[in-house]
């Protein structure tokens, strides 16, 4: 419980509403996920995250999720909005993720057949590989995957995602070890709105209290 406590990162992604920001980061979240993909029921315009960036203190990590995004869309968000991380979510190449100014995360959609260890080769740049369930339309599925599909070694940190919930996150850490859980179905009422007492729940398991 220890490891975890002082180990595994929490990411809250697709919050659109400032009180589900707030009750995230009086939680104790690390990172906040805004998602710039307008076919998502959790888009946020780049007006609206300005507002919900109003209420984000220090030290919590602001992260801008896009799908094949063009270059120039990528860089009016980034100048709108004080993203700290982006996460590239589509069929982006290396090339199409670095020369934005910010560190970066790469997903990958899991699913059998799919090689991971090749995938995270080729984005050495990556601050992380974030591990999704795989579905034929991109965003979330709020479905998880096999957790033994992951390599047990992996040139990049791994960002477990898909499916996570507030009573199955203790044991895919166990299982996983995973540097950092991105959770958003898993702590919902509705798509895009979050529910308080989820929220705190699935912080706690983390947590291990």
């Amino acid at each position: 419980m220890i490891a975890m406590n002082l180990l595994t990162r929490i990411k809250v992604c697709g919050l659109t509403r400032v009180e589900d920001i707030q009750v995230a980061v009086a939680a104790g979240v690390d990172a906040i996920g805004l998602v710039f993909y307008a076919d998502s029921p959790r888009h946020v315009t780049i007006e609206q995250a300005q507002a919900l960036c109003r209420h984000i203190p220090p030290f919590v990590t602001v992260v801008g999720l896009f799908v094949n995004a063009s270059r120039a869309e990528v860089h009016r968000v980034i100048e709108a909005v004080p993203l700290n991380l982006l996460q590239f979510h589509g069929d982006e190449t290396v090339d199409q993720c670095e020369g934005f100014g910010l560190p970066y995360l790469r997903a990958a959609r899991v699913r059998p057949g799919v090689d991971l260890l090749e995938f995270a080769s080729q984005f050495p740049s990556a601050r992380a590989l974030l591990l999704d369930t795989w579905t034929p339309a991109y965003g979330g599925s709020g479905e998880s995957f096999d957790w033994s599909l992951i390599p047990s070694s992996c040139p990049l940190p791994v960002i477990l995602s898909g499916g996570l919930n507030p009573g199955n996150v203790a044991d895919a850490i166990r299982q996983v070890r995973p540097a950092a859980v991105d959770v958003s179905s898993g702590v919902e009422s509705a798509k895009g709105i979050k529910d308080a007492e989820k929220i705190r729940a699935f912080v706690n398991a983390v947590r291990g209290i």
